[in-house]
């Protein structure tokens, strides 16, 4: 059996982020600015300070989930990007068992409320996972469409009956037993973030370490082949679907028990959804690479703001270097012809 050799699959991802700051310098100088004054207002503001250091944690939970349910399903062969809507009713979910749930010990509530972000996702996830196994629907196409139901039909119970007292289009506040530890009462940052850990890990497990993950990975390879072997490939493919929705649906969960407490109406997509695609990418769907790679967009997301109010750079230029860390990812071969990188595999015994 045949593997890629794992400093290949380190470096290819290494060298396109080096390339994108690299022509990102050239944009900035391009506009008047000094790349290296730039660069480091980016990388002080983000990681420079206790309060960047907070809102880069608060930018990069949510991307370790939302990476997470991207590359989970692209593991079985299935493209999730309906992580969007999973998010979203995520939020919703949570929000409800967060206001609605009495008397119950912070511990258990916190429970609850994460359960029922990932349950929600998961099950808005299963819907194109059992078109896709039993009908043949394409996922994107579905996952699309239920990103915009999630989002309008939430919009409807924010507005309708969830919605508080008073004018403005949000969900009662949670109960303080429903609400993450905060690290320091002035800043947003959570202990989301070890639940966001936690779920890598258990990623990681489930798919090397287990006869689901075996499988799951086996009908992303050849659904033939696993077919053949004696592998349920619909099977498979609801399952990938559900685990991949429930991860997102636990970024909602966090969201509203960690930072925003309530449900606030939705009138565009947050992005997380989206962005995880890019991050799946980056870290070459492995749930550690997706870790560094979310680490590495909330750097940039926390960052872009002070080069803005500091440097004077349009946060357009962060959505450059991320725009260009996908391609050269994507089209690893130019990564490779620039480098000089050869393809390099090795030889697995057994």
């Amino acid at each position: 059996m045949r593997k890629k050799n794992l400093l290949d699959e380190i470096l290819i991802p290494f060298l396109a982020v080096i390339t994108a700051l690299f022509i990102g310098a050239f944009v900035i100088l391009w506009s008047g600015q000094s790349p290296l004054f730039a660069y480091l207002v980016l990388f002080k503001g983000s990681l420079g300070s206790l309060r960047g250091i907070s809102e880069t944690i608060v930018n990069t939970t949510p991307l370790i989930f939302t990476g997470l349910a991207v590359a989970f399903a692209f593991r079985c062969g299935l493209f999730n990007i309906g992580g969007e809507g999973q998010y979203i009713v995520g939020l919703m979910a949570a929000a409800v068992a967060g206001f609605a749930i009495k008397g119950l010990p912070s511990f258990l509530h916190i429970m609850v409320v994460i359960a029922a972000g990932g349950l929600a996702g998961g099950l808005w996830a299963s819907i194109p996972g059992i078109l896709k196994a039993k009908l043949g629907v394409h996922e994107v196409i579905n996952t699309i469409m239920m990103n915009y139901i999630a989002l309008y039909t939430t919009h409807y119970l924010v507005n309708g009956p969830f919605k508080a007292e008073g004018p403005l289009p949000v969900t009662p506040r949670i109960q303080p037993t429903a609400e993450l530890y905060r690290f320091s009462p002035i800043m947003r940052a959570n202990t989301g973030i070890f639940i966001a850990l936690l779920c890598a890990v258990v990623a990681y497990y489930l798919l090397w370490e287990t006869t689901l993950g075996y499988e799951i990975r086996a009908v992303g390879l050849n659904q033939s082949a696993a077919e053949y072997g004696g592998i349920s490939v619909p099977k498979n493919m609801v399952l990938a679907m559900i685990i991949s929705g429930a991860f997102a649906g636990i970024a909602g969960s966090v969201q509203v028990a960690g930072v925003q407490h309530r449900f606030y109406d939705i009138f565009s997509f947050t992005g997380y959804g989206f962005d995880g695609i890019a991050v799946a990418l980056l870290g070459r769907n492995h749930p550690l690479g997706v870790v560094f790679a979310a680490l590495l967009f909330g750097i940039l997301a926390t960052g872009s703001m002070q080069m803005q109010s500091v440097a004077g750079i349009p946060k357009e230029v962060t959505g450059l270097i991320q725009f260009m860390i996908i391609i050269f990812v994507i089209a690893d071969e130019l990564i490779r012809y620039i480098y000089r990188v050869k393809k390099k595999e090795v030889v697995a015994n057994g």
